[in-house]
Formats: C-alpha cells, structure tokens, sequence
C-alpha cells in the first residue's frame, strides 16, 4: 500500500527500519490480544458476536470445507491450519513463506465443486531458502506463485502449479521492498439460482499488486528518466503482468472470452500470452476481492497510498486507472494535492506524484488503451485513505432479510475504531452502491485527514475487529471475520 499505513496488515519485519514502504504491515506479537482489549461488536442490537476460534498466528485467510470446519491460512508460518469445533486441529500442510512485509501465505478458495472436486488453491510467496524466511531478498523474480492442491480428507497434497508472478522488488536506487503482492482469490459465480451450463469450465480470479513496477499496466506510456526494471518491461512480460485481475481456467489455461484474448493472439509471443490472462489492469493492490453471489460480478477493494481508497465493481476490460488516476477522475486536482502534500511519494522515484495529471481528461488521455479497454470510476471511495482490507457478501437471510446481499469491509489498520466493519448496500440491479447518508450521493467520502471517519459514520457496522484480513459468509449462514492482528475468527450471528 503505502508509507503512512506501514503499521497495518501483513508482517512488520526489519524491512520496515530500512525505509521500506508497506500498505498494510504488521506482527500479531505488536496487537496482541489482551484482557484489556475491548471485544468486537457490532451497532446492530439484534446481532451479536463470538470468536469461534482464537490463539491463530497471523491467520490471513480462510476456507469452509463443512459446516464447523474451516482451513485457515498462517501468514509467516506458511501453516493450513485445520480448525474444526473452534479448535485448531491439525496443520493440513506446511510452507516454507517469505513473509517479509505483505508476502507470505495469503490467499485461498476452494473449487465450486468442492468436495466433489476436492481442489484446493493457494497463494503463496516462496522462499529460496529452504525455510521460512523474513529476508527481503530470498524470493525468486517469480516467487509468488498460486499452486492447486488436493484434499485428502487430513491434507493438502501439491497438484500442479497455476502461475507463477513478480515477487522481488529491487530497483534502480531504490531499497528492497516486498510489498504490494495482492494475494487474494476467488471463483467466479453463477448467480444464485442460475444453473450452470454443460461443459462449463469454472474460472478462477487472481489479484496481484502492481509490485512497484511502473509500465504499460500501470498506465506508464512514457519513457522515464531512471530505467522502468532491470529485468524486463515496461510492456507485460512476465516480470511485469503486475497491478491486474487475471482470469483463469480451473488447470491455469486461459479462457478465449478474456477480455483480451484476441488482441493477445495477434500480438504473439510472451506479451501477448500475457494480455490473454489479463481480465482487468491498472490496479494498485487489494487485500479484498469477492463475488457477489447474487450478480455474479466481481467487486474489488483498492488501496491508494494517502488519497482515494476504493471500492469497484470489476468489469472484464476495465481500466482502473493506477497511477494517473484513484479516485473519480474529476477529483484528480485532490488526488495530485494529497500525493504531492505527504511524504510517501507513490512508493517510486521513478514516478513522484508531481507527475499526476492536472485535469480529467490529461489524465484520461495518459491511460494505456487495448481494445475493448475502458476506465471506469470506483463506485465508492474515500478522499484520505482509511486502508480497507478483506471483503465479502452476505449471502442468505441468516443475518436477517435486512442484510442479505451486503458487502462489508475490513480495517488494514488499527487507526479507526480499533478495527472496523464497514456496510455497504448494493442497487436493486447489483451494478451501484446505495447510501442513507446524503453527503455520500457523489459516491466519495470526504473525511478530513488520514484515517479520519467524517462522513463514514452511517456506514458503520462493527468496531474492535482489529485488523480484517477475510470476511466470508458460512455454511450456517451466519458471517464470519478472519482478524490478523487479533489471532482470531469471529462469527456474527442473529441472536
């Protein structure tokens, strides 16, 4: 993510002392849980909350696999832990992770047939060095990979690997970093209640960060004054297919309905077997991404460095703007003033924010354009950074009629409400985000400063979930927090 949100989500290790700027960093020994800790809860009296299970080291991520039975991931262990009953009850596989600031062992999904298909995928920064490892340097150039496993009923055993995708960072006088690796995943939904058709192949999406880099991906068409990479780029080849949603099929073939697919055949080549994969591009990083199950639309939350956090829905081909634009574009002059204001410096020397554009259509016009391509704004976002984390929907009625198809978001940091829970409520066609608050009709939240609440406070759903690495809807209906900072999985549930 950023400089100034260097205390947040995953690992704070002695990258940080060395300058290194991190979006969302810490080490569960830092927000240890306590006695005098306050509980999560939640503003709605009709709902309360429970840990189901606590004692977890860093959980990032989680997998229903039965109703009280879940596959949780372990950030720096590289550890699937087994908890069933609200007990960790076995470690189903163990890897060796490079967890050095947002590596490590971070993403999950299960196959949509699972346990029929009994498939399992994980994302997973790998170390070079036989172990765990908080070493910036001991990644591969592709050390983050995303690898299919099988479930043997007590295990996870290695199928075959997906793809592999830019881990190491070190640049033209710049230090080692190894932030902005994405991580998450997710399988794309039919809609609930439409049947899936004969033969249909199921599809996987993959986040990854823009890992620093700054080429044709991140909407970077001129040549810079410092050298963009010293091992390839600035066009996607595989040390810069960075800052994108990529599309898959269940083997890591690529589908031929991708947005680029054709444009990519004609291309050739590396690059163009790259633009194939490529369902949406100019992204800065996430830490959450979720189907909605009633649309079947992809939804994506995006972190800025001190301006204009987002949260869109995804559409195949879409531009999200990275770096000339977060936020609406016709904030672009406020996205330019807080960038240029704050020390962070958009992470790289090669592109300082006094380069963003100085109206609209400058920086529509900068955007890397393939066909069929288009930029569209966020459907919400807040004018100073509030570092939202995981997302996920409701799916059901368990929460009661009132809740069913919301999505809410996680805190990265501890900064606001000790952890919050945001509600947002979707449009009756599924495609916008409806709000009470009047001040939020123009879609931006305009909070005064760096995690600052103005005009978030009727968006307020839950407070003390620390940092909310995964927000998932389970088999009982109820929703369930993965907390990282916290140790811990909560449920919330209708008393």
């Amino acid at each position: 993510m950023n400089q100034s949100i260097s205390n947040s989500l995953w690992g704070r290790h002695r990258a940080v002392w060395l300058g290194l700027t991190v979006a969302i960093s810490l080490m569960a020994a830092i927000f240890q849980v306590s006695a005098q800790t306050p509980l999560p809860s939640v503003v709605d009296p009709a709902l309360d909350v429970q840990p189901i299970v606590t004692g977890l080291v860093q959980p990032t991520t989680m997998a229903f696999i039965g109703r009280d039975d879940i596959l949780v991931l372990e950030k720096a262990s590289g550890k699937v832990q087994r908890v069933t009953n609200g007990k960790i009850a076995s470690t189903a596989l163990d890897l060796h992770v490079n967890s050095s600031s947002e590596r490590g062992l971070l993403g999950i999904t299960l196959h949509p047939n699972f346990p029929e298909t009994p498939y399992v995928y994980l994302y997973w920064t790998e170390s070079t060095t036989g172990a765990d490892s908080t070493d910036l340097g001991a990644v591969g150039l592709l050390g983050n990979r995303v690898d299919r496993f099988v479930w043997t009923g007590n295990t996870l055993t290695h199928d075959r690997n997906i793809i592999r995708l830019r881990a190491y960072q070190a640049d033209f006088g710049q230090p080692l970093r190894g932030n902005h690796n994405g991580g998450v995943l997710a399988f794309e939904e039919n809609p609930q209640g439409t049947p899936r058709g004969r033969g249909e192949v199921e599809k996987l999406y993959i986040f990854v960060g823009d890992n620093g880099r700054r080429g044709w991906l991140q909407n970077i068409l001129t040549v810079l004054g410092v050298p963009n990479d010293q091992f390839g780029g600035p066009h996607p080849d595989d040390t810069q297919l960075t800052g994108v949603v990529i599309r898959l099929n269940e083997d890591g073939t690529t589908p031929k309905d991708n947005p680029f697919y054709e444009y990519g055949a004609q291309v050739g080549g590396v690059v163009g077997t790259n633009l194939q994969k490529i369902f949406s591009f100019g992204r800065r990083n996430s830490f959450g991404m979720a189907v909605d199950p009633y649309s079947g639309k992809l939804w994506l939350e995006e972190n800025c460095d001190d301006a204009f956090d987002e949260v869109s829905l995804v559409e195949p081909g879409s531009n999200g703007g990275w770096t000339q634009i977060m936020g609406p574009v016709s904030r672009i002059a406020q996205f330019k003033a807080i960038e240029v204001a704050r020390a962070g410096g958009l992470q790289q020397i090669r592109w300082p924010p006094s380069l963003i554009a100085d109206t609209p259509s400058e920086a529509l016009q900068r955007l890397f354009v393939l066909p069929e391509s288009r930029y569209r704004d966020p459907e919400f976002s807040w004018k100073f950074a509030v570092a939202p984390a995981g997302i996920g929907f409701v799916k059901g009625r368990g929460l009661g009629r009132e809740y069913e198809g919301d999505l809410f978001v996680g805190a990265a940091r501890l900064n606001l409400l000790n952890g919050y829970l945001f509600r947002l409520k979707l449009s009756e066609n599924r495609r916008d985000l409806v709000h009470t608050d009047s001040r939020l009709t123009d879609r931006v939240a305009d909070n005064l400063d760096k995690f600052e609440i103005t005009e978030s406070e009727t968006l307020v759903f839950g407070r003390n979930f620390g940092v909310g690495t995964d927000i998932k809807t389970g088999p009982d209906g109820n929703l369930y927090v993965v907390s990282l900072s916290n140790g811990a999985i909560y449920k919330i549930f209708r008393r």
